[in-house]
């Protein structure tokens, strides 16, 4: 290697026959320090001028004391084998587009064009654990592991052979058994004939990233849960199997396309990664998935970042509810099935307390019955109560006027035992339900009181008020319910009193941290009551004797009534009286203590003239609730104006200026709660708006406070209401405040129609009635058209809204309210999609029914046009 003799080298320095003196001599020092080194590389000079790249590899050997006495070196000749790389990494970088850099860390072997190895580097050697002797001249295929199928072995090998370069992932198997992956690169040589002569492979170990990526696959399959990964632009970029199944769509068919097109809502879906990226995570978003079926999820996400913090996408896992909802129905079948089977097994035990099941039932029934007769009752004295008031508008002579007043008080009177029979039914099935309000005790009862001060003072009879200071101005309970019960007693104490005096008095009774108890009492120097009545006149239709009602009137219900009103929250009611000597009557109440503030209790007041300038601006679509409202705002003497849809009552309002909107909620175009946040936010205007709807629910009403709307109305619009909500918002328009009443529907099963609404709110006048019937006749033939094309399209959304623009119409040409609660079925399955046989039917049956109503309606038409036209000949 150095051309020198062996007695010319032996005394001289070691460092002096290498290229890198100094680095020689750092070597075997370092053999000193340590004990020995090991291909340490070095590059002899030949005295000729050639050099020899040898690897050093050299340890100290010692005396019997341990002593160092010197070094052992041997140099392995590496000279054949750096020129093989060299020419490896030229021959790679003369390959025509191919862009390499071999890496120190790089594996590599060369064979011939049959797959024989000859040529390996160190690292082969070191991570196949074969010596290069153990591998030079081998089949390639000494590394096999066998994982990969045949295919994909076939495959490689047909590539390479046709001169192409592949690219993959290979596991192989080395000496000892054991298995790791390389990135694998396999280079063709081709000779000037065409022929390949050698394959090169550059291999790079990624057996710890492998694990990792199968790690965190077997992590995302591990979910049973649909689990997406997305980019920041909202793509699917990876998914498990859960995904698959629940969309239906192969994984190849997801990768790439929008996250959002797989929901029922592709908006709402597109909101949850918009948040993820907002907010850095998202929690129980719910969605519905949809493809052949309907999934209902609950989604969490969060981001995941790169090493330098910067956002690279989304992890989003969907919770699968369906089997969660199933179960919840069947919980709840189960215990329906399992109560009936113990209320079977008591029966049979004990028919003592069937009996007591029965006539449990009996009482029921009856409560039923009168609830059901109240309301059929009721809507033909309606009729006759306001059309003798519009006869006694008109010029009579006083015996005829003397006689429509015995109709109406006759008929005022049954009105007050129908609403008693009502409200007795109400809280004997429990459906009384109570507020909890904060209000003022004194100014509420003050106020009650002035109502009887006319009567009082007619009778010559004395009004006593004791009311104890100690209690808290304002508290928390339902002030409705309160007036209730006071005004039955006071109505009784007058109606029973000829002389003397009356007292309502209230005492505080008991108080803590968090409510007060209060006494109230009722006392008359009336007729009094029999001791032997005392017991039962609490009792229903229950009077002190059988000639009260005869010389008194009243339905005997007014007590009962306060009994259940009373005890129902939770307080007492007693009666102490003597005959010839008065009565009173003693309750007692708790209430919550408040620090809120007690809103100001208008009073509705008649119509009167001071509001005739008001300008009104009505935003509705329906031609028939446009006549109803023109019709309603003529008759109170407003200025009025009509708008079909928002975006034209933004453009009147821009244009000319209105004291009131009253604003429907659903409309084509713009509907009322994009118009009124325009109004509110865009054109920063303060007018009061008021809601009109059809469908009253706790979200809408939520939402049009939400959106700066002061009040609501509910359809069919009460005239009275409509007028003081109007007057009030006009004249306080910063008032906000949103009852919970919900305006009850007639009931009417004569026939489909009955047009004796719309008279009423027409007054009569054929020209209106006319115009109203033939907006109902153009529009409804295409709702009902829109309603069975959704369906069969199965577009929920456009069935929902197709009903929606119906109902209100029901309660104007009169139609019975079981199929408002028709319609209202469909569009709850519509929201839900469940149970699609039963709107199978329900549709059918409310397309029978208004196609019913347009034949009836046409009659009437054609009949009050004779008449009119009749008239006017005339």
């Amino acid at each position: 290697a150095t051309g020198v003799r062996r007695e010319q080298l032996i005394g001289t320095d070691f460092s002096s026959y290498f290229t890198e003196p100094t680095k020689a001599q750092e070597g075997y020092l370092k053999v000193f320090e340590q004990g020995f080194v090991s291909d340490y590389p070095l590059t002899i000079r030949h005295k000729e001028g050639t050099f020899t790249d040898v690897l050093y590899n050299a340890s100290t050997y010692k005396d019997k004391e341990g002593v160092v006495l010197g070094v052992f070196a041997a140099a392995r000749d590496v000279t054949k084998q750096k020129r093989a790389d060299t020419n490896l990494k030229k021959s790679l970088q003369e390959i025509s587009g191919y862009k390499f850099a071999l890496e120190e860390s790089s594996i590599v072997a060369i064979t011939n064009a049959a797959g024989i190895m000859n040529y390996v580097n160190d690292n082969f050697c070191k991570i196949s654990k074969y010596t290069r002797e153990e591998l030079l001249g081998q089949d390639h295929r000494i590394v096999n592991s066998g994982y990969h199928p045949k295919e994909f072995m076939k495959d490689l090998w047909s590539k390479i052979q046709k001169g192409e370069i592949w690219r993959g992932e290979i596991k192989n198997k080395a000496k000892d058994g054991t298995l790791y992956w390389v990135d694998t690169t396999i280079v063709p040589f081709i000779d000037e004939q065409g022929k390949i002569y050698q394959f090169v492979a550059i291999r790079t170990e990624i057996t710890a990233k492998k694990l990792l990526s199968q790690y965190v696959r077997s992590l995302i399959e591990a979910s049973r849960d649909p689990l997406l990964v997305i980019n920041i632009l909202g793509q699917i970029t990876d998914l498990n199997e859960a995904t698959v199944n629940v969309t239906g769509k192969t994984r190849e068919k997801l990768i790439g396309t929008d996250f959002k097109n797989y929901f029922t809502e592709p908006d709402k879906a597109s909101k949850v990664y918009q948040e993820v990226f907002a907010k850095g995570f998202v929690v129980d978003y719910p969605l519905t998935i949809t493809d052949h079926k309907l999934t209902d999820v609950l989604f969490n996400g969060a981001v995941y970042k790169d090493d330098k913090g910067n956002v690279q996408g989304a992890v989003i896992v969907a919770r699968d509810i369906t089997i969660q909802k199933r179960n919840e129905k069947e919980l709840i079948e189960a215990k329906v099935f399992a109560e009936l089977a113990t209320g079977l097994a008591e029966e049979a035990k004990d028919k003592a307390e069937s009996s007591v099941l029965v006539a449990e039932e009996a009482v029921k029934a009856k409560q039923q019955f009168l609830s059901n007769m109240s309301h059929e009752i009721r809507t033909p004295m309606n009729a006759i109560i306001g059309f003798t008031k519009v006869l006694l508008k008109t010029d009579f002579t006083a015996k005829q006027k003397e006689y429509l007043m015995a109709i109406k008080l006759s008929g005022d009177a049954l009105i007050v035992l129908i609403n008693d029979i009502l409200d007795l039914a109400k809280v004997d099935a429990g459906k009384m339900t109570f507020e909890s309000n904060p209000f003022k005790m004194l100014a509420s009862i003050t106020a009650m009181l002035h109502l009887f001060e006319p009567k009082i003072n007619e009778k010559n009879l004395e009004l006593v008020r004791t009311y104890d200071q100690r209690i808290p101005e304002v508290l928390m309970g339902d002030p409705v319910r309160l007036h209730q019960i006071i005004l039955n007693l006071v109505s009784n104490a007058v109606k029973f009193t000829t002389h003397g005096q009356i007292s309502v008095s209230v005492k505080l009774l008991s108080e803590d941290e968090e409510k007060v108890t209060l006494c109230f009492n009722v006392s008359d120097t009336g007729i009094g009551i029999p001791e032997s009545q005392v017991m039962k006149i609490f009792e229903n239709f229950q009077q002190a004797s059988s000639g009260t009602a005869r010389l008194y009137g009243g339905t005997g219900l007014g007590l009962a009534i306060c009994k259940q009103l009373v005890e129902t929250q939770g307080g007492t009611i007693q009666v102490v009286s003597k005959v010839g000597e008065g009565s009173s009557f003693i309750f007692t109440l708790s209430f919550k203590k408040t620090t809120e503030v007690a809103e100001f209790e208008t009073i509705e007041e008649p119509l009167d003239p001071e509001g005739k300038n008001i300008k009104v601006l009505v935003v509705e679509d329906m031609a028939l609730n446009q006549l109803l409202m023109k019709t309603i705002l003529d008759d109170f003497g407003f200025e009025r104006d009509i708008a079909a849809n928002g975006r034209i009552a933004i453009e009147k309002l821009e244009a000319k200026s209105y004291d009131i909107v009253l604003m429907d909620l659903q409309m084509p175009e713009m509907n009322g709660f994009e118009a009124t946040d325009y109004i509110r936010n865009v054109m920063n205007s303060k007018i009061p708006i008021i809601a009109l709807t059809a469908d009253v629910t706790t979200v809408d009403l939520a939402k049009c406070k939400a959106v700066g709307m002061n009040d609501y109305i509910a359809k069919p619009v009460d005239e009275k209401l409509l007028y003081n909500k109007i007057v009030s918002l006009v004249k306080k328009p910063s008032a906000v405040k949103f009852e919970k009443s919900i305006a009850a529907y007639p009931e009417d099963k004569l026939k489909i129609i009955n047009l004796a609404h719309l008279s009423h709110r027409t007054k009569s006048n054929p020209v209106l009635m006319m115009q109203m019937i033939s907006a109902y006749l153009e529009q409804t033939p295409t709702l009902i058209s829109s309603m069975k094309q959704s369906f069969r399209d199965k577009d929920w959304k456009l069935l929902n809204a197709s009903v929606h623009k119906m109902i209100p119409s029901f309660s104007i040409m009169g139609m019975s309210t079981d199929f408002e609660r028709l319609a209202r079925k469909i569009q709850e399955y519509s929201a839900t999609q469940q149970q699609e046989d039963g709107i199978s039917d329900m549709v059918l049956q409310l397309e029978t029914i208004c196609t019913q109503a347009c034949r009836e309606l046409e009659i009437e038409f054609h009949s009050i046009k004779n008449t009119h036209n009749d008239k006017g000949q005339d």
